[in-house]
């Protein structure tokens, strides 16, 4: 006998006297549907589409910058030139392409801003 529940002994009864639960009782609860506001569907519409790493988009501008750099370095020492000759034309070069860091592969953006 388990708290008052079940048989005092299991003999004779054809069973093993374990007591179980009836879940034939057990009722579902109705599943509530909960709609989104307008003000949520914003709230994470927001949270996805965040604005892209300065830092990271600035690091891509210098490495794309240093990959060009090192184009020529291998086109120069390639057609002969001297190794002083070469890290000036790098230099020169560099410091042009440094100038003109905005105009080097803008991400595009959409009409909100975002990068697509």
């Amino acid at each position: 006998m388990y708290n008052g529940i079940g048989l005092q002994t299991a003999r004779g009864s054809g069973t093993n006297g374990y007591v179980q639960r009836n879940w034939s009782l057990v009722r579902k609860t109705k599943d509530k549907t909960n709609l989104k506001t307008e003000k949520d569907l914003e709230r994470m519409d927001a949270m996805n589409n965040k604005q892209p790493n300065r830092e990271i988009l600035d690091h891509e501008k210098k490495r794309k910058i240093e990959i060009q750099c090192l184009e020529l370095q291998e086109l120069l020492e390639e057609q002969g030139f001297n190794e002083i000759e070469v890290d000036a034309k790098v230099m020169a070069y560099r410091l042009h392409l440094n100038k003109n860091v905005e105009k080097i592969n803008e991400p595009p953006l959409d009409e909100l801003g975002r990068v697509m």
